[in-house]
């Protein structure tokens, strides 16, 4: 029953740590320009199968990385832009983030039924161990 339990939180850790990383993508989305003075690159949660915590025999999923998405920034013709390129064949136009909106939003909708799904099972299985006290007891 405690193998289901800590399945299903490890699930649940890993689901809210992909929608952090959505929630972060969204955000960033008309980022320009960051410290590195690129636009913000979309970020994707990468999941791995077993339980870091519980060492080899634990089951689970878990968070492997958080890698940068190589695609190329989406060009958007501005110049008037502050980041607008000033020079080449480009000229007139900005690098936005490699963000898509409609992505994200299907992506964390599906983290977030994956989520609802964890926790259903956790009350599935709290409530079949409270069957079995009482069956015992």
């Amino acid at each position: 029953m405690f193998g289901a339990l800590d399945i299903s939180a490890s699930g649940l850790r890993a689901q809210r740590t992909n929608l952090d990383v959505i929630a972060g993508n969204i955000t960033n989305m008309f980022t320009t320009r960051g410290v590195n003075g690129e636009p913000f690159r979309r970020r994707i949660a990468v999941f791995a199968e077993g339980n870091p915590a519980m060492g080899k025999e634990g089951a689970g999923v878990h968070i492997q990385q958080i890698a940068r998405d190589p695609s190329p920034f989406r060009m958007e013709f501005d110049p008037s832009h502050a980041d607008a390129m000033q020079s080449g064949p480009h000229k007139g136009y900005v690098r936005y983030p490699n963000v898509d909106l409609s992505t994200e939003m299907v992506n964390a909708m599906a983290a977030t039924r994956a989520y609802e799904a964890n926790v259903t099972v956790m009350e599935i299985t709290k409530s079949m161990g409270a069957a079995a006290l009482r069956l015992i007891a």
